[in-house]
């Protein structure tokens, strides 16, 4: 299969298919008579493979230590589960902070309708933001 082909078949698009060539993930022959890589079933598997992983938030790092695993006949499954349980704590991390941000940023919003618009003084910068935490409504989301 030749880039375009495997592109196709794995549903990436073909300069995936070469940034992963480059990372020695994907390792094509060379056409002798007239140089394209042409890629083979195991390398579709792989790179399959790779854009699951990707999906499922695996780095690149991260998913060329379980190729390498798994092509030394070592199973990489266990290291798996244990970066997907970390990573997974810190998305719910993540998602615990921006859910504050938003509570803050719709407390800042309701503030800010009743507030007028203010011109620096040279004491404010922006009153909207100095000042959106006084509001008795806001002061609940500020933590």
């Amino acid at each position: 299969m030749k880039v375009k082909d495997i592109a196709q078949a794995a549903e990436v698009s073909p300069d995936t298919v070469r940034f992963y060539t480059r990372e020695g993930l994907l390792t094509p022959q060379r056409d002798p008579d007239n140089n394209y890589q042409l890629f083979n079933a195991d390398d579709l598997r792989r790179l399959r493979f790779a854009r699951k992983a990707r999906q499922l938030g695996f780095s690149l790092p991260e998913i060329r230590t379980i190729m390498a695993q798994a092509d030394d006949h070592h199973s990489p499954c266990p290291m798996v589960r244990d970066v997907f349980e970390e990573r997974l704590t810190e998305v719910e991390r993540q998602i615990e902070e921006l859910q504050q941000l938003r509570e803050r940023m719709r407390s800042a919003l309701s503030a800010w309708k009743d507030m007028p618009d203010g011109t620096p003084d040279g004491h404010t910068i922006c009153q909207l933001i100095e000042h959106w935490d006084d509001a008795p409504d806001s002061r609940e989301c500020a933590s």
